[in-house]
């Protein structure tokens, strides 16, 4: 059956129930409602000066320029936020110390004593202070370092307000909500944070109240990724999509199997037909008053991959926990649009499905056809976004979209390319290379990539329309770009960003981004919606 809710205030209608399922209740704090509702990251507010109840000052601490390195690093500071006495003792305690305010360098000395704080931690930020992902960056770094502390005033916000902002957000963020009280950790990261600024300026409030959605867009994302799949299957996807879309104000239509079924989504009801949790389409709209353009944006949607038929190796097998990390980050961006009210029209297709192989998994070999009639040959079904997002982009197609952006954990080509924190940006031309610039200048390093036209043929079925997968192992992300691209509309702008590694961090933490999920390319989409609002 098709779901539909609008938006309304108060409780949902009696006739809107949730379409969840077995595994939720064995595990705490983990429902729909609870998901929704979870902090995810701290307060942050602005000041002009310190307090009593403030446990912590953070100072940016600018590398010496001279030749050589010669010249001593200088405090980042506010204007007239401190006064020059306890200036001057921080710079001789930090210098006496060596410190040399390189790049991710964390410095801690006591305070002085004419501060209300008890310690002041200088981060490193080299040279490059002017740009905005550096102080990002920095506002990570010092917010992991100080678990334990309650209370942290920043002067990061001298730089850059509202990437201090999103950078001290996201650098708090934990998901812990899978463990038991004995296993918390007794020392949790800071529950608010104070940026530094002269004056409170309606400005300044607007920079951080912009920073502070676009941050919590990333952490839903995050919360997305990071949850278990026998938490996240297909059904409950949906349903916290649903949750948060119409919290936000969204619009929301969910088909569930049996409808997708009938409609013809051969891609999405194949991939997930070897599952006993049954796939979804969830479409969620942002309809802005008066817009004049739209934007469709399409997610992969795979809760958990096994490679189907087409096993993958056990090592590392429960990194595909991540293989929904296109659609959370389409969700978030959806609802991110929504908060901030932007005048673009912004529609969100999401394919969600499990990949499972069981007697009733589709085969190497098999045909399947497409939502709007395209027959493709199943060769591998480890190659299974690219069935459920073909599908998602037909149907996304049909909305008459000015643009469409996909977005989709799809290939390990990207990894062999590009390394774990750079997306590969394909699509049309201009619209490629728009998304990847805006990438980049948001601190998201996405890179354009090409589609060249002699893969096209690689991608021939000997008995259908297409195949899903090539014969050989070259160029494996263009060639799933390629593929994507027969299912586009004629004429119509679209860029597919490729975050199999950067959606998700299997290393250490750095910077604002910890293990598991990292919300790329959250940040990456709402800046391209919001360039798309101003008409440029």
């Amino acid at each position: 059956m098709a779901l539909t809710v609008s938006p309304r205030p108060g409780r949902f209608p009696p006739e809107v129930q949730p379409l969840g399922g077995a595994g939720v209740a064995e595990l705490k704090g983990v429902s729909a409602n609870h998901f929704s509702d979870r902090v995810r990251g701290p307060r942050i507010d602005l000041t002009t000066a310190l307090s009593s109840d403030d446990d912590v000052l953070v100072v940016g601490l600018v590398a010496g320029s001279g030749d050589g390195g010669t010249e001593e690093p200088t405090l980042l500071l506010v204007e007239d936020f401190l006064d020059d006495e306890p200036a001057d003792q921080i710079s001789a305690a930090l210098s006496a110390l060596g410190a040399k305010g390189s790049v991710g360098e964390i410095t801690r000395i006591p305070a002085p004593q004419s501060l209300p704080v008890g310690v002041v931690v200088a981060v490193g930020l080299g040279t490059e202070v002017d740009d905005p992902e550096t102080i990002r960056q920095a506002a990570g770094n010092a917010v992991r370092a100080l678990d334990g502390f309650d209370r942290v005033v920043s002067t990061l916000s001298a730089a850059d307000l509202g990437a201090a902002a999103e950078g001290s957000y996201l650098g708090a963020y934990r998901f812990d909500e899978l463990r038991s009280e004995k296993s918390r950790p007794s020392e949790q990261p800071p529950s608010a944070v104070s940026l530094a600024v002269p004056a409170k300026s309606k400005q300044a409030k607007v920079e951080l109240d912009h920073a502070l959605i676009v941050a919590d867009s990333v952490a839903i994302a995050r919360d997305f990724v990071n949850t278990p799949p026998n938490v996240l299957y297909p059904a409950e996807f949906a349903e916290r999509a649903r949750i948060l879309g119409s919290k936000a104000g969204l619009r929301v239509e969910i088909l569930d199997d049996v409808e997708l079924a009938k409609a013809g989504y051969g891609g999405i009801v194949g991939v997930g037909q070897g599952s006993s949790r049954k796939p979804r389409l969830v479409r969620l709209t942002h309809e802005a008053k008066g817009a004049e353009r739209t934007v469709a944006l399409v997610g992969k949607g795979i809760t958990f991959d096994t490679g189907g038929i087409s096993i993958k190796p056990a090592a590392g097998m429960d990194h595909m926990t991540s293989d929904m990390g296109g659609a959370a980050a389409v969700i978030a961006s959806t609802i991110a649009a929504a908060r901030l009210d932007v005048p673009v029209t912004v529609i969100a297709t999401v394919p969600m499905a499990e990949n499972m192989p069981s007697s009733t998994a589709q085969r190497p070999g098999d045909v399947l056809t497409q939502y709007g009639g395209t027959t493709v040959e199943v060769l591998n079904t480890d190659a299974e976004g690219r069935l459920i997002l073909a599908d998602a982009i037909v149907r996304a197609c049909e909305d008459e979209p000015d643009f469409l952006i996909d977005t989709a954990t799809l290939t390990g080509a990207q990894m062999v390319a590009l390394g774990t924190r750079t997306p590969g940006v394909l699509g049309t031309d201009d619209f490629r290379d728009r998304v990847a610039a805006i990438s980049q200048s948001v601190g998201e390093h996405g890179w354009p990539m090409p589609m060249p036209a002699e893969l096209r043929s690689d991608l021939n079925s000997r008995i259908a329309d297409l195949a899903n997968v090539t014969n050989h192992r070259w160029g494996g992300m263009l060639s799933a770009a390629m593929f994507l691209r027969e299912f586009v509309a004629e004429g119509l702008d679209w860029a597919h960003i490729d975050v199999a590694g950067p959606a998700f961090n299997t290393g250490g933490p750095w910077g604002y981004t910890g293990k598991g999920g990292t919300g790329v390319p959250v940040r990456t989409i709402i800046a391209v919606i919001e360039d798309i609002a101003g008409g440029q």
